[in-house]
C-alpha cells in the first residue's frame, strides 16, 4: 500500500513537471505567435532518422502553436554519397567542392529527393507542407561564385530573393520546405550553400528568427573549453570574437551570416546543436535554452533575466 502511494506521488510529480514546461513555454508562444522563423536544417540531424523525425516534430509543433516556420535544408552528405556511388571524382578548390555539370545534376536530384521526403514527414504529422527549390517562382537568383578568384563550377551566390511564392504558401497555411538551388540571369541552375540561402531568405521574408541546426553546441569563447559556451551575443560581441581570432573553421562563415542577417532586420539568430533531440523547442520555449542566440541591439536579452 505504501509502495502504491509512493508511485502515485511520483506519477504526480512527473505530470506537474510536464505542466511546468507548458507554463514556461506560454510567454514565448504569446510573444512569437504569427512570427516567421526560418530553420536551416542540416548536419547530423539530416542523416539520423530518429533525429530527423524529432526536428520535424519540433517544426510541426511550432506551426500548430502559431509560428510560421520555413525550412531551408542542405544535403551535402547525401550528395557526396551519390557522387561516390556513381564513381565520379570529387574535386576541391580552397576546401570547396567543385560543382561541374554532372555533379550539379546529381546535386539537384538529391536535394529534390531530400526535399520531398521532408514534405512527406511533415504531412504525416498532420501539417500541410510544400517543397520548392529556389528556382520555383524565381525565388533565388544568383551570380556565379568564385573561390579566391578560382572557378568552382555551378556554385551560386544569392543576388536577389523574390519572396512572393514563400508568402503565398505561408498565407495559405503551408510550411514551405526549400532546397538551395537557384538560377542565374540565363536560367542556368546553381547549387547554393544552405547557410547562405537561409540567411538570404530570412532577410527577404523579414523573419523574426533564424535558427541554424549544426553539429556543435553553439559559440564558445574558447572552443577547447566547453564551459565557455555563450548563451547570448550581440553583433558587437560577435565581431569582437571574430576579430580576436578564436573563431575558425565552419563557425566563422556561419557567424558572419548571423551578423548579416541581424543587420538586415532579423531580430534573433540561433545556433543550435541539431544532435540534441528537440533542440528547437528547448531553445525557443525554455528559459535556459541550449545554444547560442545572436541578437540585435534592441532585442530582449532573455538570458539576463534567468
Amino acid at each position: 500500500m505504501l509502495w502504491k502511494g509512493y508511485q502515485v506521488m511520483k506519477d504526480m510529480e512527473i505530470e506537474l513537471a510536464k505542466a511546468q514546461v507548458l507554463i514556461e513555454a506560454l510567454p514565448y508562444i504569446q510573444k512569437f505567435k504569427d512570427k516567421i522563423i526560418v530553420v536551416k536544417y542540416g548536419g547530423s540531424a539530416m542523416v539520423d532518422e530518429d533525429l530527423k523525425r524529432k526536428v520535424i516534430e519540433d517544426v510541426v509543433l511550432l506551426k500548430l502553436v502559431g509560428f510560421k516556420p520555413i525550412i531551408v535544408h542542405g544535403g551535402g552528405k547525401e550528395i557526396s554519397k551519390w557522387v561516390d556511388k556513381v564513381g565520379m571524382e570529387t574535386k576541391f578548390v580552397n576546401g570547396l567542392r567543385v560543382t561541374d555539370e554532372p555533379t550539379m545534376e546529381i546535386a539537384e536530384m538529391v536535394l529534390n529527393k531530400v526535399n520531398k521526403s521532408l514534405v512527406s514527414l511533415i504531412e504525416e504529422l498532420g501539417v500541410k507542407a510544400v517543397g520548392i527549390s529556389g528556382k520555383d517562382g524565381g525565388t533565388l537568383i544568383v551570380d556565379k561564385k568564385y573561390s579566391e578568384g578560382e572557378d568552382i563550377g555551378f556554385v551560386g551566390e544569392v543576388k536577389t530573393v523574390n519572396p512572393d511564392l514563400i508568402h503565398t504558401l505561408l498565407e495559405n497555411d503551408f510550411v514551405p520546405v526549400i532546397c538551395p538551388i537557384g538560377v542565374d540571369d540565363d536560367f542556368h541552375s546553381y547549387n547554393i550553400n544552405a547557410d547562405d540561402a537561409a540567411c538570404a531568405i530570412a532577410t527577404a521574408i523579414k523573419a523574426e528568427k533564424l535558427a541554424f541546426l549544426t553539429d556543435i553546441e553553439g559559440v564558445y569563447k574558447d572552443y577547447d573549453n566547453k564551459d565557455t559556451l555563450i548563451s547570448e551575443l550581440s553583433i558587437e560581441d560577435a565581431r569582437e570574437l571574430i576579430g580576436g581570432g578564436t573563431i575558425g573553421g565552419g563557425m566563422l562563415p556561419k557567424l558572419n551570416n548571423c551578423i548579416d542577417a541581424i543587420e538586415s532586420g532579423v531580430s534573433r539568430v540561433h545556433i543550435l546543436d541539431g544532435r540534441i533531440p528537440h533542440c528547437l523547442l528547448l531553445e525557443i520555449f525554455t528559459n535556459k535554452g541550449i545554444g547560442t542566440a545572436i541578437l540585435n541591439k534592441d532585442a530582449e536579452r532573455f538570458y539576463e533575466e534567468k
